[in-house]
């Protein structure tokens, strides 16, 4: 599966029925969110649409802040997240009557890439990685020679996730230590695909986004090794499994409206996504890390009990297992 075909609009149809023909029947499945989730649900959908040729699931990558927004408005079914959703999302669904169901996934290694050419950042440190991106380096850090001692004098071209990804959320509190904190300086796309042409086709080239959209543009892109205080670790399904990547590993979710899973379409679909071995299969085929079976399981459970909230309202998550977060209490 290629995800360079990614869309032509900001919502495209990716339910295509056996015979390889777009469906528009009545029964529709609107999902919008995170670019980094897209593959995983873009790979569940055309499975599900195999056996549910009359339902027609559409999904978008208008980013996690931007698929919240239409989620908590009523206006998708479910809301594909690269990052827990936050208090003013969980306010605007609360004031809107939406109630909702946390599901985890699959993991990322959240992915800093160079390009092709690059051959002197093959392991970056946070502390580096923060001198690059933190605001104080707008219009000061512009060149790799000021990044680090040795490294030659050529142009750092930046590109990164905009700032209505969860991708951009999660990186700027892992790297610069406050979310949405960051220089203004940068080539910001909610598109990863755009991302990835960028940085390969700018030789100073820097950005970041999820593994895989790296693992799929090898040939075209390097995947720098990150120093998280243990030495030197490559991003990839077994660092981010073992916890050895650190400290850009992450949960992926997605967020099921409870009155949209009273539909037998929609219900059949998030138990679709939620099949351990459907999932184990088909997040690792798209690149990605697939939770433990039991966790796959636990969700299942949580899905058919309706268990609404978020396990992230409150209390301590960080290093938290996927099994301890979904018995977690939730808040809503």
């Amino acid at each position: 599966m290629s995800h360079r075909r990614i869309l032509v609009g900001p919502i495209a149809a990716v339910a295509i029925n056996a015979l390889g023909a777009t469906t528009y029947a009545a029964d529709r499945i609107a999902i919008d969110g995170s670019s980094t989730v897209f593959p995983i649900t873009e790979a569940m959908a055309e499975e599900f649409q195999k056996a549910h040729g009359d339902v027609h699931v559409t999904a978008g990558i208008a980013g996690t802040g931007g698929g919240f927004e239409k989620f908590c408005r009523g206006e998708i079914a479910i809301s594909d997240a690269s990052r827990p959703i936050e208090e003013d999302e969980r306010a605007m669904c609360q004031k809107n009557g939406i109630d909702y169901i946390e599901l985890p996934v699959a993991l990322d290694a959240l992915t800093v890439v160079v390009n092709a050419q690059n051959n002197w950042a093959q392991c970056m440190t946070i502390a580096a990685l923060k001198k690059i991106w933190e605001p104080a380096a707008q219009g000061k850090i512009t060149n790799w020679s000021q990044v680090r001692q040795g490294w030659p004098d050529e142009q750092l071209v930046l590109y990164g996730p905009g700032a209505d990804s969860g991708t951009f959320d999660y990186f700027t509190e892992a790297v610069v230590g406050e979310e949405g904190a960051i220089r203004g300086d940068f080539n910001p796309s909610e598109d990863d695909n755009v991302l990835v042409q960028g940085v390969s086709r700018t030789p100073g080239a820097l950005g970041y986004f999820g593994l895989a959209y790296s693992t799929e543009n090898k040939d075209i892109l390097k995947a720098v090794a990150i120093d998280g205080g243990n030495g030197c670790v490559k991003p990839s399904v077994a660092t981010a499994k073992s916890g050895e990547y650190q400290p850009l590993s992450r949960p992926l979710f997605i967020y099921v409206s409870k009155t949209a899973a009273e539909k037998a379409y929609v219900r059949e679909f998030a138990e679709f996504y939620l099949n351990a071995k459907r999932a184990s299969k088909l997040v690792a085929q798209v690149g990605y890390v697939p939770l433990p079976t039991n966790a796959y399981q636990m969700a299942m459970q949580n899905f058919t009990h309706r268990e609404l909230g978020t396990a992230f309202a409150s209390g301590e998550t960080v290093g938290m297992s996927i099994e301890d977060l979904l018995k977690k209490e939730k808040v809503h």
